[in-house]
């Protein structure tokens, strides 16, 4: 019997954190977890893409909570990660799913944190703010964005001569590509002693 945990992957974009995912979990490193659908805010994003390239269920969900809901209990998922999702979700959605949904965030949250501040905003910010030291944070999912309980966070020097898109990049790299499966797997893994 299959008891693992049961994943849902909500994006926006390009889904390059799916992809993190989605590879990890095929190098056996999400053994409590298991990517069952991926759900994309819009059509045509490349997110999609990757989940059918993946053989992943996918589909799309236009900011309509009592559909996502349905969609998520029809699937039977257990563990919600945003990857890139642009669409805050309600207070009523976060408490539904309490401790059961987790985001990555591109800075050291408490810093370039909180409404407005993601895609290249939160490295811009560092940068102008002239932080020697940024890095990601995946945490869990309340009404606050941004402001649920930190679970992983992982530093990342910034360099002479950075841009935001060069800092973006190295934040994915060294640091958003390992927490997101690591915190996959160690919510995957609660949530499965949990029913056991």
């Amino acid at each position: 019997m299959n008891n693992k945990t049961k994943i849902a992957v909500l994006v926006s974009g390009g889904g390059t954190n799916l992809q993190a995912l989605i590879d990890a979990e095929r190098r056996g490193e999400i053994p409590d977890g298991e990517i069952t659908l991926v759900i994309g805010s819009r059509e045509n994003i490349f997110a999609l893409e990757r989940a059918e390239n993946a053989g992943i269920e996918h589909v799309v969900v236009h900011k309509d909570e009592a559909k996502l809901i349905s969609v998520l209990e029809e699937h039977g998922i257990e563990l919600i990660i945003l990857a890139g999702y642009l669409t805050i979700l309600s207070e009523d959605f976060t408490k539904k799913y309490a401790d059961r949904i987790i985001n990555i965030h591109p800075s050291l949250i408490p810093s370039f944190c909180g409404k407005g501040m993601y895609g290249l905003k939160p490295h811009e910010a560092a940068l102008q703010r002239g932080v020697k030291v940024t890095g990601a944070t995946v945490h869990l999912v309340n009404e606050i964005p941004d402001g649920g309980r930190i679970l992983l966070q992982k530093a990342v020097e910034i360099q002479p001569g950075d841009t935001a898109e060069v800092l973006q990049k190295r934040v994915m790299e060294q640091a958003e590509w390992k927490l997101l499966p690591q915190a996959a797997e160690m919510m995957s893994r609660e949530i499965r002693e949990a029913k056991a």
